[in-house]
């Protein structure tokens, strides 16, 4: 399903923001003229070696930390799923694109804590030319994520790049 249809059929304000090509959450902060933090980075996990799948969500500025996911999501290890297992989990997305919901697609979907209170929130819909903008709190009502402490500035290591 269109990301713009499911936000439609559930009645959820929203804006589209149509953009140049990126291919990272970073090129689309700069893309649409929004701070990084307001940026969601969508990542696709491979949990328990590829048993299980989990959508992860964190700031453009941020790295993620699979251990502390792996915490979060009960003990499980934790490795980032290639754009393949994205492309057969998201059909519906271009390659690549991974939308915030995974509810969308049967797959439970955690947020770092320094986005659970962010008054918007951006990131791609299904293609690399559209962006979507909406209230942080709708999101949170209609996606219900997981919350927890698992982002750490670009600075810090051992976390692992995404896109």
């Amino acid at each position: 399903m269109k990301l713009q249809d499911y936000l439609l059929d559930r009645r959820v304000p929203f804006d589209v923001l149509r953009h140049d090509d990126t291919f990272d959450s970073q090129h689309l902060a700069e893309s649409v003229h929004v701070s990084g933090r307001l940026v969601a980075k969508t990542v696709l996990l491979r949990m328990d070696h590829g048993y299980h799948y989990a959508v992860a969500i964190l700031p453009a500025t941020h790295l993620i930390d699979l251990e502390a996911v792996g915490r979060l999501l009960g003990g499980a290890r934790m490795e980032l799923a290639t754009e393949y297992e994205i492309a057969q989990r998201c059909p519906d997305c271009e390659t690549g694109v991974l939308p915030p919901f995974g509810s969308m697609y049967d797959l439970e979907t955690v947020l770092d804590e320094s986005l659970r209170n962010t008054e918007q929130i951006v990131f791609e819909a299904n293609t690399h030319q559209e962006a979507i903008r909406m209230a942080g709190e709708d999101f949170m009502k209609l996606e219900n994520p997981l919350v927890g402490d698992f982002a750490r500035p670009r600075a810090n290591k051992p976390a692992v790049s995404s896109r």
